[in-house]
Order: C-alpha cells, then structure tokens, then sequence
C-alpha cells in the first residue's frame, strides 16, 4: 500500500476482502486488496468481468460491508459506524454516480439534485448548488422532468446530485457507459474539471481506455487482486496492459466502440 499520511488520503482501503457464500461455492470478490486514494485526484479501476473493480467500488463507498479488512474515508473507518451513522456518512461524505442514472423521475432536476440533502435534513447552500448547476449546465433544465433530458443531461444531473454535499470523495461506477462517444468525452472533461478546479477526489470504475485516460492513475484488478497500479498511462498502454491480462487469463479481447481500443466489461 502506499505510504501517505490520513490527511492526504480521501480513502484508504487495507487488506480488503469480500466473499460471497460459503463452501465450495463461495466467490472471492476480492482478496486483501490494500489502495490508497489521494484527496484531489483521480482514479480508474479497470479489469475483467469478474475482476471485484464493482465490488472495491461498493465496499469503498460503504454500500456493501467487507469480509474482512478495513475502509476509511478520510479518519473514518466504516466497520466501526452503525447502519445510521454508514447512512448518515454516506449522504454526506460520499457522491455516488451511478451508470443508470439513478433519477427520480416524478422530480424535477432541482429536487433530484437537492435529494441527498433532503433526506439528510441538511439545507442546501444555495451560492453551492448554483455554482454546482453552472458547472454541469443545468441552469435552464432545473425545472424539467428526468424523461425530458437526453442521457448525457441526465448524466450531468447525477453528477450534479452527487456533488451536493461538497464530498469527500465522489464514486462513479460506469458513469459513460450508456452514453455515446461525444457525449461521453463532455462527462469525462466535467469529471476531470471537477478534479483540477475543485479539488475533489474521482474514482471511477471503467471498461474503456479512452475514458480511463483522463485519470491521474489506473488500477487494474484480476481475481480480486490489484495486479497494477499505473500513473497516468495513455490510452495505447491502457488497451494494451488489458490486452496482456487478457492473454494471462485466456479470455479474447474483444475491440472498443472508441477507435478500436481494448474493452473489457464489468
């Protein structure tokens, strides 16, 4: 695990493992897994289907319970917080972007986006959210239903919910993956925006190189194991680090819809 002091860590997981069942049955998710992930940067999970990228992203987002091993966001460790207080963390401490978008559609964008902190009985700081709005270019849709956006609107607004409560860290699991090219490339550069302007901190789980690449670094898993760990790569070394795991583990690799890169799925 890297070296780094709580303070500089937006999240900390430490020998982290997730098993499924039990016996001859049981699913190994993942497998002490240790990972650091600095405040203000951005990370992407990569790896084959299989590979525990979904479940890193859930246990570290306190939406499942690990096994074993610890999580910390920030000073936090989850294991020692009730369901409340996980709960209560969550809405506050945490942003999670979801590929399905995950919106209310009887709300409008302004209540989608305001409902973490709704639920939380928190106020909203209204000078944020405007600026939250801005940011994303939401400000003429804010009084528009989920069903009247296109997907990369929609996108935007889960973007924007997740931001809401100025987190600690934002998770996004697949966040372009139902979108197409162009517009995928516009949610990738407000990822990235959100990053260098605002010092937030981005984990995104992704089977695209394309997308991978606008990330500070890529953590690549296979078998529920953290098989790399590499500063900002490029697009030719992302496709090409997933095209050697796949020649190790014998799965095809298969071609990307973005200029033929190497994908591989959940």
């Amino acid at each position: 695990m890297s070296v780094m002091t709580a303070s500089a860590a937006a999240v900390r997981v430490e020998g982290l493992t997730r098993t499924y069942g039990a016996g001859p049955q049981a699913v190994h998710a993942l497998t002490g897994v240790d990972a650091v992930f600095a405040r203000g940067t951005f990370t992407a999970v990569m790896g084959p289907s299989g590979s525990g990228k979904s479940t890193l992203l859930q246990t570290a987002a306190g939406l499942d319970r690990p096994t074993s091993g610890r999580v910390l966001i920030g000073d936090t460790e989850l294991s020692r917080l009730s369901e409340t207080r996980l709960t209560e963390l969550r809405r506050g401490r945490i942003g999670f972007i979801f590929q399905a978008f995950n919106l209310i559609g009887a709300l409008s964008v302004a209540e989608n986006i305001e409902l973490p902190l709704r639920l939380a009985g928190t106020r909203p700081d209204p000078a944020w959210l405007a600026h939250v709005v801005d940011r994303v270019g939401l400000a003429e849709r804010l009084h528009h239903r989920p069903a009247e956006l296109s997907g990369g609107q929609q996108q935007r607004v889960a973007i924007a919910r997740a931001l809401a409560s100025r987190p600690d860290v934002v998770f996004c699991d697949e966040p372009t993956g139902a979108l197409d090219t162009n517009t995928a490339a516009d949610v990738l550069a407000l990822l990235r925006g959100i990053v260098d302007e605002h010092g937030q901190t981005v984990v995104m789980v992704t089977h695209d190189p394309v997308a991978a690449s606008y990330a500070d670094r890529v953590l690549v898993l296979a078998d529920g194991r953290i098989v790399r760990d590499v500063p900002q790569p490029g697009v030719e070394r992302i496709a090409a680090l997933l095209a050697a795991l796949d020649r190790r583990t014998g799965a095809p690799a298969p071609s990307g819809p973005r200029g033929g890169a190497a994908v591989l799925g959940g």
